[in-house]
């Protein structure tokens, strides 16, 4: 970086180095290139900035050219309780796995590339819905490639990514390329569908609360919350009228004393908790 350079560049540098999509990164060069000094010493970077404008340029529009040929969303809407993304180099089983979770009908080849999009379904993991997403092989460069900023942007949106690789050479290639997305992350190592959909949900940091009316059975499905959530936040999930008539909840489960505590709404739920709203 150029000597005195000014707040407004190093802020517009720090977003560029966050931001997901190619418009964003666009957007923060050309706030870089105005803001940047003018004096002689700083001819190298003012050339840097614009050869990555150039760059940049040229991917957003293979972009544009690819997605016009492919048919099909660039974004993926979020459903479900959470996100997950399944991640790694051509043939390392992602697809076998999404079918394993979700049992969806994807295809299955023993040859290279067989992914060209990514690829959406749903796990139930005991009556909660989570999204699965598996991203096309990770390739070389991958932010240059065409569809780089695209999966990336993806990848950084999800709640968890899934790295599957052979060996320790891939789990390095996979660690570079996908060193700046921020995104919590977990291997796969050839579980059981039960118990890798065990790990998923202890990573993804969630909890499943059932609801209940008094003098019937709980709810099904459960609704899921963050750890940490309160009976509060389960109230005003039920119903947003809930939470200004709220009088009390009865709780069993891990996070109650004895079955059936009487809680305000600052109780702190755990997994597998049944709440019983009462209300004025």
């Amino acid at each position: 970086m150029a000597t005195n350079v000014t707040f407004d560049y190093q802020k517009a540098e720090e977003k560029y180095r966050d931001a997901d999509s190619l418009e964003e990164k666009m957007n923060c060069l050309k706030k870089m290139l105005q803001t940047a000094p003018k004096h002689k010493s700083a001819g190298n970077l003012l050339a840097s900035i614009k050869e990555r404008i150039a760059k940049l340029k040229l991917q957003m529009d293979r972009q544009k050219k690819a997605s016009k040929g492919s048919g099909y969303s660039l974004t993926i809407k979020k459903e479900g309780a959470a996100q997950v993304c399944l991640v790694g180099k051509t043939n390392t089983g992602k697809s076998s796995l999404l079918k394993k979770l979700t049992g969806s009908n994807v295809e299955i080849a023993d040859y290279e590339f067989t992914t060209k999009r990514p690829e959406v379904a749903i796990m139930d993991y005991k009556g909660v819905k989570i999204q699965v997403i598996e991203v096309p092989a990770i390739v070389k460069n991958l932010e240059e490639s065409v569809m780089g900023p695209t999966f990336i942007s993806i990848m950084n949106h999800a709640d968890l990514l899934v790295l599957m690789f052979k060996d320790a050479k891939e789990k390095g290639f996979l660690d570079k390329e996908l060193d700046g997305i921020k995104t919590e992350r977990t291997v796969y190592n050839d579980q059981d569908k039960k118990e890798f959909s065990k790990v998923l949900w202890k990573r993804l940091g969630m909890i499943k609360v059932y609801t209940k009316q008094a003098g019937k059975e709980k709810d099904f499905p459960p609704v899921a919350f963050h750890k940490g959530a309160t009976v509060g936040e389960v109230t005003g999930k039920v119903h947003k009228d809930f939470v200004k008539n709220f009088k009390y909840a009865k709780i069993s489960g891990k996070s109650a004393k004895f079955k059936w505590q009487t809680v305000g709404k600052d109780h702190v739920l755990k997994d597998n908790d049944i709440v019983e709203l009462h209300m004025k």
